[in-house]
Parts: C-alpha cells; structure tokens; sequence
C-alpha cells in the first residue's frame, strides 16, 4: 500500500523561490504543497482554515481525531525583515507552534550560523536549514522533520551535515579563508565566461594568480589534519550560492580542486586546465541540473539580438516554462536509467528524446484537457498543438546542439571534447560546458512549446490574458512579434546556420544575471558543412572569398592611400607651400620698395 504524500504549506516573501521549490517538490511523490503565503498572516489565516475544514470533515465521518491537513510548515527565516509590523519569521514559527503543536515546522535561512539554529530551536521549529540546500537534501530533511522520534533540531541539522562547532580556531581560521578565496575565483571564474577586452583579461589572470598564490600560502601557513571532517561535505554545500538569485556556478568547491594554471580560449577569457577532482561521479547529475536550477531565478529578459517566442510570455510564465521543462528532463533522465539505455543507443534516442520532452512539458504546462474559445470549435488545447510535431521537430528541436553528449555526461559522466581537448567528467570545463548545453537546451524547448501556440491560438483573449506580456497583447505587436520570428527562421536557414557551420560553433543561449545571452563554444561541424547545397553553399563560398580577399584588397588600399598622402602631402604641399612663400616674398618686397621711394619724394 503506498503511503499517502506529506502535505507542505510554503510561507515566503521571494514569489520565484516559493515557484521553484513547489515545482521541485511536486515532482516528488512524497510530496505535496497544499498552500503557500507570501507573509504571516496570511499564512495563520490560512493553516487555521485548512485546520479548520479537516476538523468539520472528521467531526462528519465520525472521527474523533482528525488527520492533520499540513504536516510540515516551511518558512524562512528573514521573513518580514522590511516590515517592522509584521510578523517575524521566528515568531510566526512560535505562532504556529502554540495554535497547531502537531504541525512540523522547518526553518530555512540564508545563514546558517548556530546562534540562528539555536534561536529557532527556542521558538520551537522541528528543523533548520539552509535556504540554498539542494533539493534532494532538502526533501531527506522535510522527512526527518516530519517524522514523530525527530525529536531535536540538533539531530537533524547533524545528519544534513550542517556545520557544528566543533572545529579548533586554527581549522575554522584555514576553512573560512580557504572559502572566501575560493568565492573570489568562483566570481573571476564567471566573469571569465564572457568574451572580455584583453586588457581586462590580463586583469583577472593577474588577480586569479595572486589568489591561487594567496590560498597556497594560506595551506601553508595554517596546516590542518587530513582527516575527513563530518561537516566537509555539507559545508561544500553550503559555500555553494543560494536559492536566492546570488552568482550560481556548477563548479565544484575550489577547496577541492588542485591549483592549475591559466590559459586563454577561444570561447572565454579565462579557463582552467584540467586536472582529477575528487568529486563523486555520480554527483555531476545533481551539480549541473542544481547550478542550472539556480540560474534560472535569473532575470529572463533576452539580451541577445535573436528574438525567441518564449519572449512573447510574461517573466513569471517564463520562468515556471523553463522550471516544467527542467523537472520533465530529469524524468525523462530517469526513465532512460531505468531503461538501462546504453551508450551508444544515444544517437539513435536524441529525436525520440527530444520530442517525448516537448509532449510532456506542453501537456504539464497547458493542462491535458485545457480547452480555450476559438471559432466555437471544442477540442483540447494539446491535441491541436502536436499536430505541429513535424514542424516544432524540423524547425527547433533537430536543430539543438550536441544532446547526446550532454546526456552521456550526465548519465554515464562520460569525458567532454572541449577546444579540441578530452575533460573528464568532473573537471570544471566539463561541467561548465554541460551546464551551458543544458541551459541552451532548456531554451530551445521552451520555444518549441510556444511556437505552435503561435500559429494555432495566435490571438486568443484567454491565453492572452494569462500569458502574454501587456507591451505584446494587441493583435498588431503580436503579427509583428510572428512575423519577427519568420524572419529569423529564415535568416538562420540561408545565413546563420551555414556561418556557424563554417565558423565551427555553436550558438547557445546562456542564463546570466542580465537575462538570456547568446555563447558560442567550438564545435568541429565538418561533417555539417559537407551536406550544404545551394544557397547555404554558396554563402560558405562567399564567405572563404571573402577571406581569401579581404587581406590583399586591405593592403593595396592602404598602399594606395599611403601613396596618394605622400603624392598631396610631400609634392603638391610642398608645391603650393613654395609657391605661396614666393608670392608673400614677392608681395613684401614691393611693398618695402614703395616705401622706400615715399621716404625719397619726402626728403628735401
């Protein structure tokens, strides 16, 4: 028989973190979110409600206990913080504690010093947390919470993994300087994925340099045993950016990662040379699909000049389009483990992979049986749209680059080809690399659930009203938002594709703080090139002319310029600069010689 899942009750202010952890959890069927609030009184407000109907239920069947509609209350900690008046976070966890005892409360926090753990265990929470735990850790805690023998919070925090004070000065004094260098080159290390100006790469190589110098001296100086502690793993964890839109990256803990020097790529400014990390192998799942997770409460506005149709979408529809599409993928990651897929079977599944993921994820994000008003035709919303398969196939997900490397990485942590070089699964190129395939990805079947919406349900009051932007809403801007994106289908087809081909790139768009951006990485596409036909062929042409010519047209332009500056400068200056000094010598001369016969006439 199997069990029935824990009911959660989410309360905080962030609407994007409340969206993510609900769709992180819902996947879960051990799970299930009855209800969220934004503050503390709606969030007493409602649980006395939810309390209140299971009481009225149980009193109407008979029983004399009724079951508990919430059994855990996830709440964070600086809830209220900007408003004075409201309740505290801690103080809503007491609240809860005094009006329903048999309700679990969880404390998350975005720091996770021990005074704050020993505070929320005087207002009575169960647990406490970190607000950046990855989810897999964070529903092993919601369990341990809400089962009856977990008794103290200590318990728990120990068992996560959270750091306990217990380490001597001279190790807490190593750890923490360790890390903080560490979070330096984390940051020079994202910056470093740009393409930058020169001198400013110079810049970070110097400052990358005089922190590997810095975090060696530190090892040095303040030498700690080698022994594995309790809290080495957690701590990692906890280094690692939050839920809460700090930098994410999908490296590993630099204090983990032997010191290695730096060189320059052609895809970003700065990167690192591989070298064996000791990270779990079958970790590097979790570390990308978490890195990207966080990326994606990014601000999602696109920078890049390519216009895509999830731009059509409000930022919140946006952002819970790429959450489903990112829960679908680790499903469908699953079944293909459970399948025992082999290696070699990838090539052969990218198709079928891909489509499965575009019916799944416009089925969860559009509802099975949606049915919106148009021409007084009754039929579901996701039947009419995937008989566009062919089209979203042809167009958007045939198109997407490299993703039977990206699934070999990350189900069989198979080495990535990178600039022409081999990365084990673990090093930080490798999983940088599979980080950016995943958000590119993400993208691009966003977009193909979203292009048959546009050509079947165009203009459409209910959809318009419950997804599109207010700027995109008239039928005006949004025939001009389709026809924008005619002609990129069309400017990719003839030009973009077979420049990227000839070029050896790919071009992916990356989550950055500034919102979607495009990144081109190396790609060998010689087998690509080789297929091109027609116009796409002659553009290649066009271009390999062009580079033959440019060099000798440039250099007998510059030879003829620097030739006619002498002829104007040297000659005909020098010409006119002579003749002019002889028309002034000429001019003064008779000018001196009528004064000299003035002076004569004027003499007695």
């Amino acid at each position: 028989m199997t069990a029935s899942p824990l009911n959660l009750f989410l309360v905080d202010e962030d609407p994007v973190f409340r969206l993510g952890l609900r769709i992180w959890l819902e996947q879960r069927p051990e799970f299930a979110v009855v209800g969220e609030a934004s503050d503390s009184e709606t969030a007493l407000a409602a649980l006395t409600e939810l309390q209140t109907a299971a009481t009225r239920s149980a009193t109407d069947a008979g029983v004399s206990t009724p079951t508990p509609t919430v059994d855990v209350v996830i709440i964070d900690l600086g809830l209220g913080q900007g408003e004075p008046d409201r309740l505290q976070g801690l103080q809503l966890c007491s609240e809860i504690k005094q009006q329903l005892p048999t309700v679990a409360v969880l404390v998350l926090s975005t720091q996770t010093e021990p005074v704050l753990q020993a505070a929320a265990t005087r207002m009575g929470a169960d647990g406490f947390g970190a607000r950046g735990l990855p989810v897999r850790e964070l529903a092993r805690l919601i369990q341990q919470v809400a089962q009856p023998q977990s008794s103290t919070l200590a318990d728990v925090s120990e068992d996560v993994g959270f750091p306990q004070p217990v380490e001597g000065p001279v190790a807490y004094l190593n750890r923490t300087s360790i890390e903080q260098i560490d979070a330096a080159m984390a940051a020079i290390e994202e910056l470093a994925t740009g393409r930058l100006p020169y001198w400013y790469q110079l810049v970070l190589a110097g400052k990358y340099r005089e922190l590997r110098a810095a975090r060696w001296l530190v090892q040095r100086l303040l030498p700690v045993s080698t022994t594995p502690q309790p809290q080495a793993a957690s701590q990692a964890t906890a280094s690692q950016p939050g839920l809460e839109g700090e930098l994410p990256s999908a490296l590993p803990s630099a204090s983990t990662v032997p010191a290695a020097n730096l060189v320059e790529s052609r895809d970003r400014a700065i990167i690192r040379q591989p070298a064996p990390l000791p990270v779990p192998v079958g970790d590097v799942r979790s570390r990308v699909c978490e890195a990207v997770f966080r990326k994606l409460q990014f601000p999602l506005d696109n920078r890049s000049a390519v216009p895509l149709e999830i731009d059509i979408l409000r930022s919140d529809k946006c952002r819970e389009l790429l959450y489903t599409t990112l829960r679908s993928f680790e499903i469908l990651l699953d079944d293909l483990q459970q399948a025992q897929v082999l290696p070699g079977q990838l090539d052969d599944l990218r198709l079928t992979f891909l489509r499965d993921l575009w019916q799944t994820v416009t089925i969860d994000f559009f509802g099975r049986y949606y049915t919106p008003a148009m021409d007084g035709i009754e039929q579901p919303m996701v039947t009419v749209l995937q008989q566009d398969e062919a089209i979203v196939q042809a167009e958007i997900l045939a198109k997407i680059p490299a993703v039977p490397t990206l699934l070999a990485h990350l189900l069989f942590q198979a080495p990535l080809e990178i600039d022409g070089a081999s990365y084990m699964a673990t090093t930080p190129e490798a999983l940088r690399r599979s980080q950016f395939l995943l958000e590119n990805l993400l993208v691009q079947v966003a977009c193909a659930v979203m292009q048959p919406v546009l050509n079947r349900y165009p203009d459409v009051e209910s959809l318009k009203r419950g997804l599109y932007q207010r700027r995109i809403i008239s039928t005006r801007d949004i025939t001009r938002f389709r026809n924008e994106l005619s002609w990129r289908y069309r400017w990719d087809q003839w030009v973009n594709d077979p420049k990227a081909m000839f070029e050896s790139e790919y071009r992916l768009f990356a989550l950055t703080p500034s919102g979607l951006q495009i990144h081109t990485v190396y790609a060998p596409r010689q087998a690509e090139l080789a297929t091109l036909s027609g116009v796409q062929y002659a553009l290649t042409l066009a271009l390999e002319a062009r580079d033959a010519i440019a060099p000798r047209v440039r250099a007998t332009l510059s030879l003829a310029g620097s030739t006619v500056v002498f002829v104007l400068t040297e000659i005909i200056g020098r010409g006119i600069g002579l003749i002019g000094r002889g028309i002034v010598k000429g001019v003064g001369s008779t000018w001196q010689d009528i004064r000299f016969r003035q002076r004569q006439r004027d003499e007695p």
